[in-house]
C-alpha cells in the first residue's frame, strides 16, 4: 500500500490505493482519497471561534463503472468539528482498503452493505472513546452510503424509505435558518438585516447565538430577531454548552415568557443532570444532542435528560456520529424509550442530512444560508419554499448537484 502525502497551508490531500484483492462479482473499492478543507470565517458562538475551522472530504472509488467512469461515493463532516486527517488516514482507510471485498458485500453480492463496512472500520476499536473518532468514521460512512445508492441507482432517501421506513419518503422536508453567528462590528441592526434575508429566501423559522455575551444583551438580540419574524415561536436560540446550571436557569427564567421555538443546548452536552433540573422549570422545548456521538448516548439523554417527548427536539448528526449506520441504530434507541422520530432536527445543514430526514420521516433539518460554505445547504435545484426544501431526486446524496461543494472535491476525482 502507498500513500503519497501532497501538504500544502491551505490543503492536504492522500491518497491510498489497496493491494490487489478482488472478489468475483463483488463491488471492489480502488482507492479512497482524502483532504482537509478549510472553512475558516470570522464567525463564532458562545464557546468556539470557527477561524480555523477545517473539513474533512473523501472519495470512495469502486471498480463499478457508468457511462464510462467508476462509481464514487462522496463523504465529509458537518461544521464544528475539524478535519481527522490522522485518524482516517492511520486507521479507517487502510482498514477500509484491506477489507475482502465479500466481507463487505451486500446479500445479493452486487453492492456493498454499510453495516458490513462499518464493522470492518470499528475491527480493534474498544467501545466508548467517542468523540473524534466518530467524526473520521463517520465521514467514509457517508461516503459509501452515497456510492451504495449510486450503484443501486437510488437517491439516497428513496433507498432509505424502502429499506428502514415506509417506503414513500417526505417530498419536502422543515428546514430552519441558523444564523445569528457573533462577529466583530455585528449589532442588532446588522443582525436585523440579516434575518429579513432568511425570510425573504423563503425560510419561516430562524435559530441564533446566545451565550456570547451579557443576559441583557442577548435578551435584546433575541427580542430583535423575535420582532423581525413576528412571531417569537418561530426563534430557537442556542448556546452551545456554555452555562452552568445557575446561569442556564437564569437564562430559562428570562428566556420562558417568549415562548421560543426552542432553547438548545444550555449546558455541556453530558451534564444530563443541569438538563434534566432545567426541565423542571423551563417549560418550553429544550433542544440539544448534536455533541452525543453514539446511540449509547443517546440513551443516556433519554434516560437521565429530562428531555419530554412531547416537546423536545432531539439534534443528533449522523455525519459527526460514526455515520447513517450507527444513526440507525440511534433511531431504535429513540423508539424504544417512547420518541416519535418526528422529534429528531439533526444538527448539520447539508445535504447528506437533507435525504436522511426526508428517507426516515424526521421532523426537519438544519440550514446554514451563508455559513459554512460549501458544506453548508442544498442542490441548487432545491430553494427554499415556505419553509421547506426537496430532497435531491439524483442517485445517491446529490452532492454532484450542489456546484460549489462538487467542485471542492474535483481536485480529489482528479487525483489520478
Amino acid at each position: 500500500m502507498s500513500h503519497p502525502i501532497l501538504r500544502s497551508a491551505a490543503r492536504s490531500r492522500a491518497r491510498f490505493e489497496p493491494g490487489s484483492r478482488l472478489a468475483l462479482g463483488a463491488v471492489r473499492i480502488t482507492s479512497v482519497r482524502e483532504a482537509a478543507v478549510p472553512i475558516a470565517s470570522d464567525i463564532a458562538n458562545a464557546y468556539i471561534s470557527f477561524a480555523g475551522m477545517t473539513v474533512s472530504t473523501v472519495v470512495v472509488v469502486s471498480d463499478e463503472v457508468r457511462a464510462g467512469k467508476p462509481v464514487v461515493g462522496f463523504g465529509f463532516n458537518s461544521n464544528g468539528r475539524y478535519a481527522q486527517s490522522g485518524l482516517l488516514r492511520e486507521r479507517f482507510i487502510p482498514r477500509l482498503l484491506a477489507a475482502d471485498p465479500v466481507e463487505i458485500a451486500d446479500d445479493s453480492g452486487e453492492n456493498v452493505d454499510p453495516g458490513r463496512v462499518w464493522d470492518q472500520l470499528m475491527q480493534d476499536e474498544k467501545p466508548g472513546g467517542h468523540g473524534e473518532r466518530s467524526v473520521a468514521v463517520g465521514v467514509l460512512d457517508m461516503a459509501i452510503w452515497d456510492l451504495a445508492a449510486k450503484i443501486a441507482d437510488r437517491p439516497l432517501h428513496r433507498l432509505l424509505a424502502e429499506r428502514y421506513g415506509s417506503g414513500d419518503p417526505d417530498d419536502r422536508v422543515f428546514v430552519y435558518a441558523a444564523g445569528g453567528y457573533y462577529a466583530p462590528g455585528k449589532d442588532e441592526n446588522a443582525l436585523r438585516d440579516e434575518i429579513k434575508d432568511y425570510l425573504e429566501r423563503g425560510y419561516t423559522a430562524v435559530k441564533l447565538k446566545i451565550g456570547g455575551a451579557p443576559l441583557g444583551d442577548d435578551l435584546r438580540r433575541v427580542e430583535a430577531v423575535a420582532d423581525v419574524t413576528g412571531d417569537s415561536g418561530c426563534v430557537a436560540v442556542d448556546a452551545n454548552g456554555r452555562f452552568d446550571l445557575r446561569t442556564a436557569l437564569a437564562y430559562g427564567e428570562r428566556l420562558a415568557p417568549l415562548g421560543l421555538r426552542w432553547y438548545e443546548e444550555p449546558g455541556d452536552p453530558l451534564d444530563f443532570q443541569l438538563h434534566a433540573t432545567l426541565s423542571e422549570s423551563y417549560a418550553p422545548p429544550l433542544a440539544t444532542g448534536e455533541n452525543l456521538f453514539s446511540a449509547m448516548d443517546a440513551r443516556n439523554l433519554l434516560r437521565y435528560g429530562g428531555m419530554r417527548p412531547d416537546r423536545d427536539v432531539l439534534q443528533f448528526d449522523p455525519a459527526l456520529s460514526y455515520g447513517l449506520t450507527e444513526f440507525l441504530r440511534t433511531l431504535e434507541v429513540i423508539r424504544s424509550q417512547g420518541w416519535s422520530p418526528r422529534r429528531c432536527i439533526p444538527h448539520g445543514g447539508h445535504q447528506f442530512g437533507l435525504a436522511i430526514v426526508a428517507g426516515l420521516k424526521l421532523g426537519g433539518n438544519e440550514s446554514y444560508p451563508d455559513a459554512f460554505k460549501p458544506f453548508g445547504g442544498f442542490a441548487d435545484s432545491t430553494p427554499v419554499i415556505d419553509g421547506h426544501v426537496a430532497p435531491c431526486e439524483s442517485p445517491g446524496i446529490g452532492i454532484e448537484e450542489k456546484s460549489d461543494l462538487y467542485a471542492v472535491f474535483q481536485p480529489l476525482l482528479d487525483n489520478n
